[in-house]
């Protein structure tokens, strides 16, 4: 097999699928792209703040060391290590890369790259393109895939839907099956690996920061073809969006890292004009409480702050769940040159300019650190090995997983700017991997019986009809909004059991009650209604997975918040105490006398807790439940500790 040309699928039009793509054909493999939409408009174009790499460019002693240490503490250390290591260390290579490609980096005036801090790092490691940075590396890597389309090593599928794995006699993936939007035809692509680069679930809340495409489904189909689904509990709540009632707009977390300061008014019953509030009546809250890291903090924290400032102070703009965002002490100048394209969005979508008014945001759905479960092979160097066919490899044998609809990288909690470099970097770095793979393989698919990609496709030919012939009551569009609210309010940013017990019940009356759903156009040309009923059917799926895995998990972690569960860390703690304790308690020289009073009791609390709660959520489709297990991590490298943003 080795002399054979190897040929892949890839499901995804974004920065993991063409980074993928390209680095693919540059082996000399062939590539299919196949793409619900157009590749240019990717869900990753709306990605705007940067992307981080530890170039030092300002001179500050960052290292890839440090970057690695600062996304393992944000994520809460419920990440592999060696993975988010060796992403660290590849960052700066692939900042350069993607400069030499032709994206246009901001520069410093003598012509360096140059770099913004983004939260949970002291650190200027985040290098930009304005405020439009998702879309210049989606640019410059579309025009790597379009070189090799027109070379003849790759082909582009736009405006067709992955539908699901087509599996031999022994479960390998051998190919896909894909669904032409257009004509409504139904049929399979043979490959020696599928790899899904698919994004985040975002539309399972109805209101989100993501794309309407963002739906989960074919993550989803996988998990229910027999793929493991990992830390699907673990939903990234943005702390500033614009608030709306069709969705909530990101408004990136560069604002912060330019300046941008986040106040209530102190006086609840104050409906002035922000620019009328004197500095002295204004509560900067997150600078009051985080003095060390202010306004940048990790995205969990600053979100349970901004809940309880609105719903427990009650001190959210003119009693409504809002809160500023002020960048109105910058130079008009300086905004449009760092911040246009986020700013310009603001006014189009509100008619206020952020450049003279204070934002008005709250809180928005915006990214899943879980995803489908995927392998890798580590090196001995604490770092991966590029060439080891596990790599990004779901539990599905030939079927691969990169980018957010992956698990690795993020752990309870993602840093900003981290999304584009995890999305380049599994891309890239799997690419090898993948060719060795199809090297191991004992039978070419050119060796599989044509009836098993028949089979495939006449089991989803079968399940669209089945669909067009749905005439129930039920509208599928209020049922999928119906979904969303339940999982707006109950599966959030502050969780409780009794409020996942319910939503828990309510997705079960959701999932009978799709049984009932009418399906409201039948037509065989351009028609969407099919295909959004079979991606209702499967966010009713991701949505319990989300649900009972929040649910089963008994603790506070990341972006998983249970109040019930909090550990109450002294105000006064020092996570290097910990170290300590760890070390004392190895030689059995433990007392109470050497840390703080009840600090001791804390440390204890939180060793058991990790005993418990450091590991993976694994989901596996069982008689249409999601089955849970958990997996150890792998902490190999760094001691998980209690984290602290003061």
């Amino acid at each position: 097999m080795k002399n054979r040309k190897k040929k892949i699928v890839i499901v995804g039009g974004g920065l993991a699928g063409l980074a993928l793509a390209m680095k693919f054909c540059e082996r000399n493999g062939e590539v299919t792209v196949v793409s619900y939409q157009s590749l240019k408009r990717s869900h990753s174009v709306c990605a705007q703040g940067g992307i981080n790499a530890a170039i030092d460019a300002k001179n500050e002693g960052d290292t890839p060391e440090k970057h690695f240490y600062d996304t393992i503490k944000g994520g809460d250390f419920l990440a592999h290590q060696p993975l988010v290591r060796d992403m660290c260390y590849q960052g700066p290579t692939i900042i350069h890369l993607m400069d030499r490609m032709g994206v246009a980096f901001n520069r410093t005036g003598e012509g360096h790259l140059d770099f913004r801090r983004f939260g949970g790092t002291l650190y200027n490691r985040t290098a930009f393109a304005g405020a439009t940075t998702g879309q210049q590396l989606v640019y410059a890597l579309d025009e790597q895939v379009r070189r090799h389309v027109h070379d003849g090593s790759a082909k582009t599928l736009e405006w067709h839907e992955y539908l699901g794995a087509v599996l031999d006699s022994e479960g390998i993936c051998r190919g896909a099956v894909i669904h032409d939007l257009r004509t409504d035809e139904i049929y399979t692509l043979k490959a020696d690996a599928v790899v899904l680069a698919t994004g985040g679930p975002g539309q399972v809340y109805g209101r989100s920061t993501n794309s309407v495409v963002n739906t989960g489904a074919a993550a989803t189909t996988a998990y229910m073809q027999g793929a493991k689904f990992a830390n699907g509990e673990f939903i990234q709540i943005h702390p500033t969006a614009i608030p709306g009632q069709d969705k909530l707009r990101l408004m990136s977390e560069s604002a912060r890292g330019e300046g941008g300061r986040i106040w209530v008014p102190r006086d609840a019953n104050d409906n002035r004009n922000p620019r009328e509030i004197p500095e002295n009546e204004r509560y900067y809250f997150l600078e009051e409480k985080y003095p060390l890291f202010k306004n940048l903090v990790p995205r969990d924290v600053a979100c349970r702050e901004i809940y309880d400032i609105v719903y427990n102070q009650n001190l959210g703009i003119s009693g409504d769940p809002m809160v500023y965002l002020d960048l109105t002490h910058k130079s008009k100048e300086f905004l449009d040159n760092r911040l246009g394209g986020i700013l310009d969005i603001y006014t189009k979508f509100t008619g206020v300019d952020p450049r003279v008014t204070p934002m008005k945001i709250f809180p928005a759905v915006h990214y899943s650190m879980g995803g489908l479960w995927t392998d890798y092979g580590p090196d001995s160097h604490g770092l991966i090995d590029h060439g080891s066919p596990k790599n990004q490899m779901t539990s599905i044998q030939g079927l691969y997983a990169a980018g957010e609809v992956d698990y690795q990288y993020h752990g309870a909690n993602r840093l900003g700017a981290n999304s584009l470099l995890s999305c380049i970097y599994t891309g890239l770095m799997m690419a090898r991997g993948v060719m060795n793979y199809v090297d191991s393989l004992e039978k070419s698919v050119d060796d599989i019986p044509s009836t098993i990609f028949d089979d495939a496709r006449s089991h989803w030919e079968s399940r669209f009809n089945d669909i067009k012939n749905m005439n129930g009551s039920e509208n599928p569009h209020k049922l999928h909004h119906e979904l969303g609210d339940i999982m707006l309010a109950n599966v959030l940013i502050v969780r409780d059991n009794k409020s996942l017990e319910k939503a828990s019940h309510a997705i079960e009356d959701i999932e009978t009650r799709f049984k009932d759903v009418k399906c409201l156009d039948t037509t065989d040309w351009a028609n969407p209604s099919p295909s959004f009923i079979n991606q209702l059917y499967c966010m009713i799926h991701l949505s319990k997975i989300i649900a009972k895995g929040a649910l089963m998990r008994d603790e506070f972690r990341g972006s998983h918040y249970k109040p019930d569960f909090d550990l109450h860390q002294p105000k006064d703690f020092d996570p290097h105490e910990y170290i300590d304790y760890l070390e004392q308690k190895q030689y059995g020289e433990v007392t109470e006398e050497k840390f703080p009073s009840g600090h001791l009791d804390y440390m204890k609390r939180f060793q058991e807790n990790n005993e418990k709660w450091l590991k993976t959520t694994v989901a596996q489709y069982k008689n249409n439940q999601p089955e849970i297990t958990y997996e150890e991590v792998n902490t190999s490298l760094v001691t998980p500790r209690p984290r602290k943003y003061d």
